[in-house]
């Protein structure tokens, strides 16, 4: 039992002795990856982000429908009484909403600034095969600028906006929403126009009693929806909070930044002198062993 302890002992002293004789190996990496990233964390570039709170708009009021009528409303392909159906939150996350958004503003030469050439107004390079489209933007914007929270049990969801201007990154956010709430209200407009169209083309084609009072309750509910969708700007998402410009950058976090840098420096360090140390020893030891 002492023999194993005195073993572990001195491989112990024997990695602190190498340890200590590289010391200025480990010393010095250590030093050079400081000031590697304490330069890049100064000079990389600032990003902010603006973040907007958003609670789901409360129920529209319009009925849901039961039993046969809501039967009848199936059969006829008619969706009423249902703002779930339109999916805000899927639609906030959707790669469409993205990508309207960044044509519409054109915002792909922005997003993708390190490829476009300011002066000419074109993109770098000769190849235009080569050339960012579309795609790359939408890419870019979902891996890099939006951010979306949602939290099941409250239901309130964060649309947050990373940008190297915070007046920017808080204009789009606001911007996000508001168009949200438009392109939505839009669809359910549209939605409840053609049911409204269909319905009294049915309405017109029967004459049995009980079928007409049920398309004429379905008719009414459309109409009811249709008024609410007119009449209220923020259809989708209530804005709790808006975005306003933050004061602090969101990254790069540079405390963070140099301390990771510095520690996996001077671990590299560590494992080169030690590596050095044994694996150079190796050939000696066994050469010593042979004579």
């Amino acid at each position: 039992m002492s023999k194993y302890a005195s073993d572990d002992s001195i491989d112990l002293f024997e990695l602190l002795r190498v340890s200590w004789k590289g010391r200025w190996i480990i010393v010095g990496t250590a030093i050079a990856f400081l000031t590697i990233s304490g330069i890049y964390a100064v000079t990389a570039s600032k990003w902010y982000q603006a973040e907007v709170l958003l609670a789901p708009a409360k129920d529209s009021g319009v009925p849901a429908l039961g039993g046969d009528l809501g039967s009848l409303a199936a059969l006829a392909g008619v969706s009423v009484g249902d703002n779930d159906s339109i999916e805000p939150l899927a639609s906030l996350k959707s790669r469409s909403f993205a990508r309207k958004f960044i044509e519409e503003q054109s915002l792909l030469p922005v997003l993708l600034t390190d490829e476009w050439d300011e002066i000419e107004k074109s993109w770098k390079g000769d190849d235009p095969d080569r050339w960012p489209d579309i795609r790359d933007g939408v890419e870019f914007f979902h891996d890099e600028v939006l951010s979306v929270r949602d939290e099941r049990q409250t239901g309130l969801v964060t649309l947050g906006i990373a940008w190297t201007d915070p007046n920017v990154a808080s204009a789009w956010a606001n911007e996000l929403a508001r168009r949200l709430n438009r392109d939505l209200r839009q669809d359910a407009l549209a939605e409840a126009e053609a049911n409204i169209e269909y319905l009294r083309a049915e309405l017109a084609k029967t004459n049995v009693v009980t079928l007409q009072q049920s398309i004429g309750r379905l008719l009414e509910t459309e109409l009811q929806k249709m008024m609410l969708a007119r009449g209220n700007e923020e259809f989708a998402f209530r804005v709790i909070d808006p975005a306003v410009p933050p004061k602090d950058a969101y990254r790069p976090r540079r405390i963070l930044i140099v301390l990771f840098f510095t520690i996996l420096g001077s671990a590299l360090a560590l494992l080169y002198v030690l590596a050095s140390h044994y694996l150079g020893a190796s050939p000696e030891n066994s050469k010593g062993t042979e004579a």
